[in-house]
């Protein structure tokens, strides 16, 4: 799922070239190396990409590799629930008992070779049963920006690992349930990371988005007749209905398993997160490009093209220069980027900006 915008990290996440298409960690685009964790598992010729319109040329150049008629743009977002639904569709025609993955394009996971063991067992979790499997990440702070996902003891051992049962997915709490339920012990985030096979799936969305279920169908017919998927998804997609595959099917089915994951996770959601990934000079500073601080602590500073940055007296302080555009915010605002980006829109003048 490569259709994001990452807006936390503008300016150096635009509308066509989003997080995902940046070596926000690493040194490649973070979709390739997506790509690249997931190569173990599957073949590349049955790695699907789906993304929008105003980035397909962007994915297509950060993953040459792939079959062109793998990476599919959708004419319009709409939401994670339809995407599913849509890569449900192309697995389908190519296998209509296949087993496949949902998965986020942004995400930084280093250990791959974990990653790929615990990835084949929920691959082979769906192959076993009719269940749908989600990968749980085990909490490491009361987080109140994820859901999350209780577990009810052990659903069977798979591959050599315990897989569990899960009782109920829950929203983002508040500080507090957060707080609950990292002490439960009992509790997972959900990190968005799905694998079932298509009849399983197909099952869900009948039974329980019935109106999504039926845009989905004819989908399907229109793109089985003579126009193919270009015409099928310009002129039925954009009546899909918008909603969260969580809230859509997650949420309401009750034949889930979670494989605990034991690999290292991180969404990297806003700039703050990069002070986990870079080693920081001795003041706590996390420079990246031309940039120095003087008389300053625990500042993020990037500069993407050979502009120095000077930071005089200031700490805890976001400072991102592109050439376009240059963003000054204390970390603990960074979430409030999207209110700016919002005020961008609102201006004809600035939304080239965006």
């Amino acid at each position: 799922m490569a259709g994001g915008r990452g807006e936390r990290f503008w300016p150096q996440s635009r509308e066509a070239t989003p997080k995902h298409l940046l070596p926000i960690v690493g040194d490649k685009p973070m979709l390739a190396q997506t790509v690249d964790r997931v190569a173990g598992v599957v073949p590349r010729e049955n790695v699907f990409i789906i993304t929008t319109q105003a980035q397909l040329e962007g994915c297509r150049g950060a993953c040459p590799d792939l079959p062109a008629a793998n990476i599919v743009a959708e004419p319009m977002g709409r939401d994670t629930a339809a995407a599913t639904g849509l890569a449900m569709l192309l697995v389908k025609q190519r296998n209509p008992t296949a087993a496949f993955a949902m998965l986020p394009a942004d995400h930084v996971i280093k250990d791959t070779a974990e990653y790929a063991k615990l990835l084949a067992i929920a691959f082979e979790a769906a192959e076993s049963a009719d269940v749908l499997v989600t990968l749980g990440i085990k909490p490491a702070a009361p987080e109140t920006g994820f859901g999350y996902i209780q577990q009810a003891g052990v659903w069977r051992q798979v591959g050599g690992r315990d897989v569990m049962a899960v009782k109920r997915f829950v929203e983002k709490p508040d500080l507090a349930t957060a707080q609950g339920y990292l002490a439960a012990g009992e509790y997972f985030w959900n990190a968005g990371m799905f694998v079932w096979r298509v009849p399983v799936v197909e099952a869900a969305f009948k039974a329980h988005a019935a109106e999504l279920y039926a845009g989905l169908a004819k989908l399907e017919a229109a793109a089985q007749s003579a126009g193919g998927w270009a015409v099928a998804l310009a002129e039925v997609y954009p009546t899909l209905k918008k909603v969260s595959v969580d809230y859509a099917l997650m949420e309401k089915s009750t034949n889930v398993v979670v494989v605990p994951a034991t690999f290292d996770w991180d969404d990297v959601g806003a700039w703050p997160a990069l002070a986990k990934h870079f080693t920081p000079d001795k003041d706590g500073n996390v420079l990246r490009g031309h940039a120095l601080v003087e008389g300053g602590t625990h500042n993020i500073v990037v500069s993407t093209d050979g502009h120095l940055i000077g930071v005089v007296g200031c700490s805890d302080l976001v400072v991102v220069h592109t050439p376009e555009a240059t963003l000054v915010c204390p970390k603990d605002r960074a979430q409030d980027i999207k209110a700016l980006l919002e005020r961008l829109k609102q201006d004809p003048a600035k939304r080239q900006f965006l």
